[in-house]
């Protein structure tokens, strides 16, 4: 509820509350929860407070300078020491309060349930199977419940509802005991009265639950703004209070809504409900004996590694914007077609609810520890890992600049570097198993960016991990590590020491072991100062909803992922052993990934009878002579593949 006009009708709402006819009250009876209220001095009740906001509704948007004003005005007319505007994004311009030495204080966030399919498939891939038979079970159990839809100016005709409402609410205190009967009366007689809807359900003649539900001024929303139950155990009541959820999911798809807010609450009992997207809010609150801290950087400031003209620059158009919601604006700026359906707008750019659920999801692997821990804005996703090769490169390395690889390695490393003008040096990898770096030969080279594949690609190996900790330790430029393929690897990431080196940064796929190929996501890791500067030259929309909702399904479905991880393993370590005794093969390279390197006896002669017999391998004689990988495939693709090189004469 983003307009003024729908804020000052709240505001007078809350005037009908507080039965003063003025937005005046103690904080402890709004039912706001912070430290700031149990204090005498802020809770006193002969120091009533100005509230500057709606306590009883979504957020509301930050006050202006003029607003900012308005309200000091205010207090000092009506003799008030105190002003509170709770509930206030983050995202909004806080400057005006925090200039006019409003103390700030977090306040958790409001949840937002997007509905891009039907309810149970949307559930079941944020919140897991097994969470979402827990819903629906309970939606079950309460199905005898009626499920009335009052238009508030029809309340006149439903004095009962009316009433009941009123008595749910008082009982719930809180919050909830600002909806009073006059508050109800009051909004039923303003200009929010024809887009709001009383919810009543009911057992038999007895309300068990009454709400307010308000169309969004877009129509494409619904605001849950307030739910009461009758007072029972408290298990019981979260079950009705889940169940009619569901069903209030199941009413927005019928209604061709697309989103439903839950307004402020606990983040993770959110999550648990099928929530997506979360705003942080924030209390501003005005008293004697409170003093303003110091204000704190809003913006992340780029890396000392960055290019000079991207330090210069600033994110493009608007990714600028990105962890503003516009979920309920009216968002005419977008010049696209508004007759052909949700896929005529722009993909969503604020990810930062999918980077947490990545890095929790990825941080329970062995090997991840401490990945989990990280802020979202130490992760971006990128269109495949090997897009956020060429944005880095663009992003932080300048003309003259030398790119180091360590052949044999992923080609497009050099292949990007060259296109871009920048020198390519290489350092090969040492040993029989090429799994040794020339440490020494790299740093002589003081390269600005040194490429790593761990494991390797085209070998499949892992490199000596003190090596490469030397490495990025005593490097002056930056060190990338691709671990496209580490899920099939028995030995740790290097992804969460990324918070303890600024010039570390860690490339992921999810097109190898989570098999997302055609989605084309990759994620970028580093400190956020390199995430940001990389930002600055990545196209905005390169990230689709189609790919997003495909990488949150996967990574809720992440037990079936590593299952599967296993049974590639097993046929590897079959293959493995079946080729190395094979007349055809003169080694196999050890692999902690999803393929195999191979050497044959007459690789020209192989390569011929496998284009023969149909089965396509990549052949890596040009990086390591005589050589060819091999993808692990099923048990079937595997012994075609062994039958064909027994044909080779």
């Amino acid at each position: 509820m983003r307009r003024e006009s729908d804020v000052t009708e709240l505001r007078r709402v809350l005037c009908a509350a507080l039965e003063s006819g003025r937005p005046v009250g103690a904080p402890g009876r709004l039912g706001l929860l912070h430290e700031w209220f149990t204090r005498a001095d802020v809770s006193d009740p002969q120091r009533p407070t100005l509230i500057g906001g709606v306590p009883h509704g979504p957020s509301s948007p930050a006050p202006s300078p003029l607003a900012v004003n308005e309200l000091m005005s205010k207090a000092n007319e009506l003799g008030l020491k105190q002003i509170l505007v709770p509930y206030v994004r983050r995202t909004d311009d806080t400057g005006p309060l925090r200039t006019a030495g409003f103390v700030v204080a977090a306040a958790g966030s409001e949840g937002l349930v997007t509905l891009p399919g039907e309810v149970a498939d949307v559930l079941g891939s944020r919140v897991g199977e097994q969470r979402l038979g827990e819903l629906r079970a309970r939606h079950d159990e309460y199905r005898e419940l009626s499920w009335e839809l009052i238009r508030l100016g029809d309340l006149p005709r439903q004095p009962a509802a009316r009433e009941a409402f009123a008595a749910l609410h008082q009982q719930e205190g809180g919050r909830g005991a600002l909806w009073s009967a006059e508050a109800l009366d009051a909004l039923a007689q303003g200009t929010l009265a024809d887009r709001t809807d009383l919810l009543v359900r009911r057992r038999g003649c007895h309300v068990v639950q009454a709400g307010l539900l308000v169309r969004s001024h877009n129509g494409r929303g619904i605001y849950s703004l307030t739910q009461a139950l009758a007072p029972d155990a408290p298990a019981a009541r979260q079950a009705l209070y889940e169940a009619s959820l569901y069903e209030l999911y199941l009413h927005a798809r019928r209604t061709g809504l697309e989103w439903v807010h839950l307004g402020p609450g606990d983040a993770e009992r959110m999550r648990a409900l099928g929530a997506d997207q979360f705003v942080l809010l924030d209390h501003w609150l005005l008293a004697p004996g409170m003093d303003a801290e110091p204000e704190e950087p809003t913006e992340i400031e780029v890396s000392a590694f960055a290019t000079e003209p991207v330090a210069a620059a600033s994110v493009p158009g608007p990714a600028r914007f990105r962890g503003r919601p516009k979920f309920d604006l009216l968002d005419l700026s977008g010049n696209t077609n508004p007759f052909l359906g949700a896929d005529g707008r722009y993909p969503e750019l604020d990810t930062a609810e999918l980077a947490r659920t990545y890095l929790t999801t990825v941080g329970r692997l062995p090997g991840h520890e401490g990945l989990g821990e990280l802020g979202a804005e130490y992760a971006l996703f990128t269109s495949g890992a090997v897009d956020a090769v060429m944005l880095l490169l663009a992003a932080l390395a300048s003309p003259g600049e030398a790119v180091c690889v360590t052949p044999p390695t992923f080609e497009l490393y050099a292949h990007f570097a060259r296109v871009l003008r920048l020198p390519v040096v290489e350092a090969p990898l040492l040993g029989d198993d090429l799994a040794r770096l020339d440490v020494e030969r790299i740093l002589a080279a003081d390269p600005r960016v040194t490429f790593l594949c761990d494991p390797n690609n085209p070998v499949g190996t892992r490199l000596d991990p003190e090596q490469v900790l030397e490495l990025v330790t005593r490097s002056r430029g930056l060190v990338v590590i691709d671990e496209a393929y580490v899920e099939f690897s028995v030995g740790p990431s290097y992804a969460p020491l990324i918070a303890r080196h600024d010039n570390l940064i860690v490339l992921r796929t999810l097109s190898k072991a989570w098999g997302l190929a055609g989605a084309r996501c990759g994620v970028a890791l580093a400190q956020p100062g390199l995430v940001d500067a990389l930002r600055r030259v990545q196209v905005p929309f390169g990230f689709t909803n189609a790919s997003q909702r495909a990488v949150r399904d996967r990574l809720t479905d992440s037990p079936r992922v590593l299952d599967s991880v296993r049974r590639i393993l097993s046929e590897r370590d079959r293959m493995a052993r079946a080729l190395a005794q094979h007349p055809a093969v003169e080694q196999v390279f050890p692999s902690e990934t999803n393929f195999l390197l191979v050497r044959t006896h007459n690789h020209g002669r192989v390569m011929e009878q496998l284009r023969g017999a149909g089965i396509m391998v990549a052949d890596t004689a040009r990086l390591v002579p005589d050589t060819c990988r091999v993808s692990i495939a099923d048990e079937r693709a595997g012994d075609t593949l062994l039958d064909a090189l027994s044909r080779v004469r």
